[in-house]
């Protein structure tokens, strides 16, 4: 399946697809010393979730997939030069609302865990926007 929803992004950041299925995604993201918070390579959890957001849109895999909510759990840390690898699998069946599952880990580690609130809209989110 190709990639159809944030063609943009930057995959250094947010990670790369390593698999597409119908409602389903895996993202695997390489984390880098410009990612770290400390001088110790604390990854910012703000990347991994990035990635598991890219995750959850990749699982919806529409042109106009944006994000509503998401209710998320750290569960480990991550360190500078760890892999972390993110599925995520969608449910239900209502065109516009999906609800995504997404799961990261670092080897057998959980890292986080997160359910995502994903919306399919009519057009582009900044369509129609002054500014």
């Amino acid at each position: 399946m190709d990639v159809a929803t944030h063609l943009g992004i930057d995959r250094t950041l947010c990670g790369s697809p390593s698999a597409i299925g119908e409602g389903t995604a895996t993202v695997t993201l390489v984390t880098t010393p410009a990612m770290a918070a400390d001088a110790r390579g604390l990854v910012h959890g703000g990347f991994v979730f990035g990635a598991a957001d890219y995750a959850a849109m990749l699982a919806v895999n529409d042109p106009h997939v944006v994000l509503g909510a998401a209710d998320t759990r750290f569960t480990a840390p991550v360190a500078v030069g760890e892999t972390v690898v993110l599925t995520a699998t969608r449910s239900g069946v209502d065109r516009r609302k999906h609800t995504v599952e997404v799961h990261a880990s670092v080897g057998d580690t959980t890292v986080l865990t997160g359910t995502f609130t994903t919306f399919v809209l009519d057009g582009h989110v900044l369509d129609g926007r002054n500014g």
